[in-house]
Formats: C-alpha cells, structure tokens, sequence
C-alpha cells in the first residue's frame, strides 16, 4: 500500500510541474507595458505556416484577457515574437536481442542493441521585447515538443496549453 502511494504521489507531482520555462530581465517595469503587437517578419517565406497561424492565435488569446491591450507595431509597447526551434534526436524503440553460452564461470555472448530512428521535434520559444530598446524583457520556452506525426488538432491542444501556461507566468513576480 505504502509503494501505491508513493507511486501516485510522484505521478501527481510530476503532472504538476511546469511544462515551459520562463526568463527575464529583473530590471524591467513591467508594470509600464500597456499594449502589445506582433513584431514583423515572423516568418521568412511571406507566409504564416500552420503551426505559427496556431500560435499567433493563442498568443493573442491569451494576452486579451490581460490589461495590455494590442495595438498597431509603430505604437505597441511590448514586440512579440515566437520561433518554433526544430531539434533531433535519437530515440530506441523495441528490445535488444541476445544469447549466450557458457560452463562453470566462463561464458561468451553476443547481443544487438535495440533499432534507433531519428525523431524531429519543434519546441515553442516566445520572446517579448521592448519596441524601443529591442531589448527581450521576457521569454518562455516550452518543455513540451510538437512532432511529425501529431494530428492537427493534437498540435492545436498542445499549442493551446503551452502558450496558456506561458502566460500564466507573465507579468513575473518580482522580489
């Protein structure tokens, strides 16, 4: 009963923590800020890919229910930017097979390791900066990876709850 409960204990603490990471400059007023847009070109091609049209929505759902308010690039206060960071990895999938022989203290063996495949995954970085100085005053950046094979509303949801909990940590408390 004791290792049943230790093991939910650990399972709700690890869904408890924080699925991004949160940075800032500890000089800034952020209590100055009143209005925000987007910064320009956030997209290299001309176009706003899928991904990026789902963040930018849930950016700007997020920050209506704050007290900025948006405003056009020339008059904003705060720039937003976002990037979703592209990273590979190697990832096993399967069991390793093996056999042996031996007699007494003396064996031989022989295994394969199990099969790997590279796996491309996006992480969600969003930056606000200061229109005038260009300077980030804060960034977040997600601990949970869009992939490949999502499906579009799975992308959504992810993108959804990321962003949200961005924000939840925006303004940060400052000591």
């Amino acid at each position: 009963m004791r290792i049943l409960m230790t093991v939910l204990l650990a399972g709700f603490l690890a869904g408890c923590a924080s699925s991004v990471v949160t940075d800032y400059q500890s000089r800034t007023a952020f209590s100055d800020y009143t209005t925000w847009a987007f910064a320009p070109d956030q997209e290299s091609g001309g176009f706003l890919s899928l991904d990026g049209q789902r963040v930018r929505e849930a950016v700007a759902r997020e920050l209506g229910g704050t007290t900025l308010k948006r405003a056009d690039e020339a008059e904003a206060d705060l720039l937003i930017s976002w990037r979703i960071q592209e990273e590979d990895r190697l990832e096993q999938s399967g069991v390793g097979l093996g056999f042996g022989f031996g007699h007494g203290n003396f064996g031989w063996g022989i295994t394969a390791p199990p099969p790997i495949r590279e796996v491309t995954e996006g992480k969600l970085i969003v930056r606000l900066a200061d229109r005038e100085s260009g300077e980030v005053v804060w960034q977040a950046i997600s601990r949970r990876y869009l992939r490949e094979t999502q499906s579009p509303e799975t992308r959504q949801r992810i993108i959804d709850e990321v962003v949200s909990d961005m924000f939840s940590q925006y303004p940060p408390e400052l000591n």
